[in-house]
């Protein structure tokens, strides 16, 4: 059994033992059901699948096919607000006056991440996980962060998780932590408190470009899941080939991560254009305002992602600018349009010849 190295996570539903036992079982059997088949949805590639365990899914994420840190981070925080939204829902249309639909709002949810070496075993019918790591993982599910930090939601990363996330300044937004166990000793850990970001995605304002403001709108379809093209999509070394630069960097990060605020600085030759990320909506849609080579003149970009059968479809829509001299931009914009389809056409090889070289 070979050793592997990469990610090891647990999605664990939180109060579950207490609402079967207040809730009639046919109905907490149905309600648990569906909660544990949204869960096993959104344990989306690279991630995989070893096995469920009651109340929780256990999966890994092997390290030379790891998608980009920050989107590994999304996963977790796209997964939650699913997961509260589908309560949400339940809450709302309940008609039943049973326990189990009374109690279903008590749920909620928790993830444990790790990093390290692992085995995989086939068994019945699974991939088993093990390892010192592995157990380590497990012994995580028994902690005392709620009674140290307040926070019952949350996402438990080991400081080897984070450091092989790779985002500088992430522990910023993150409470430290640290947990003793036998024959495993201190270890350092850190808290993500996941209800701000249910609160954040509930408070959303969506940002659109009317259909009257289009000027230019292209596609192309890409044979990855949203997630992944994402992750291509907002990593600066295969944004340059859509927008068609030499070569991009990212600033006005916060806490490590790209946001709303964050700027892309592009390099034409000698030239240095801004685009600023007005939208951030991970795995759906980025719109930015781009400060284009006609002075003052900025045009809104939106990049939005829509699955298909065969993978993603990745739209790119520029819209009216705005600016002194926005009459002849317009106009320039207008004719670019064959470019741009160019542009996103090579953007699509690109990524589906290297997502193509990095699988074993």
């Amino acid at each position: 059994m070979a050793s592997q190295s990469g990610f090891l996570v647990i999605s664990d539903i939180t109060g579950y033992t207490m609402f079967l036992s207040k809730s009639e079982l046919n109905h907490a059997q149905e309600i648990l059901q569906s909660l544990l088949e949204l869960l096993i949805d959104h344990n989306r590639p690279p991630l995989i699948i070893s096995r469920t365990a009651g109340d929780a899914v256990i999966s890994y994420a092997l390290g030379g096919g790891a998608i980009g840190g920050q989107t590994f981070v999304e996963l977790m925080e796209n997964t939650y607000v699913a997961f509260r939204r589908a309560i949400e829902m339940m809450v709302m249309n309940n008609t039943c006056r049973c326990n189990a639909c009374a109690n279903v709002s008590a749920l909620d949810l928790k993830f444990f991440i790790q990093h390290g070496e692992f085995g995989i075993q086939k068994l019945a019918g699974h991939d088993e996980l093990v390892g010192s790591d592995v157990n380590l993982l497990h012994r995580l599910l028994k902690n005392r962060v709620k009674e140290a930090t307040g926070v019952a939601a949350y996402t438990l990363y080991t400081d080897s998780a984070i450091r092989a996330l790779g985002l500088e300044g992430f522990t910023a937004s993150l409470a430290p932590h640290r947990e003793s166990y036998e024959h495993l000793g201190d270890v350092a850990l850190w808290v993500q408190d996941m209800r701000p970001v249910w609160e954040q995605k509930k408070a959303e304002q969506i940002i659109t470009i009317p259909p009257e403001r289009v000027l230019v709108e292209v596609s192309a379809e890409i044979a990855l899941p949203p997630h992944q093209v994402w992750d291509y999509l907002v990593a600066p070394e295969f944004a340059s080939v859509i927008i068609g630069s030499d070569r991009q960097e990212i600033t006005h990060r916060h806490n490590g991560r790209v946001v709303s605020g964050s700027v892309y600085l592009c390099y034409h030759g000698k030239q240095v254009i801004r685009r600023t990320i007005l939208q951030w909506r991970p795995f759906e849609e980025m719109i930015t305002e781009d400060l284009t080579p006609l002075p003052t003149y900025y045009v809104p970009v939106r990049y939005s992602l829509t699955p298909t059968a065969k993978g993603t479809r990745v739209t790119q829509t520029f819209g009216k600018g705005r600016g002194a001299l926005s009459l002849i931009g317009d106009f320039v914009m207008k004719r670019m349009g064959k470019q741009a389809q160019i542009d996103i056409d090579k953007f699509r090889d690109v990524v589906e010849a290297d997502w193509r070289a990095k699988q074993p």
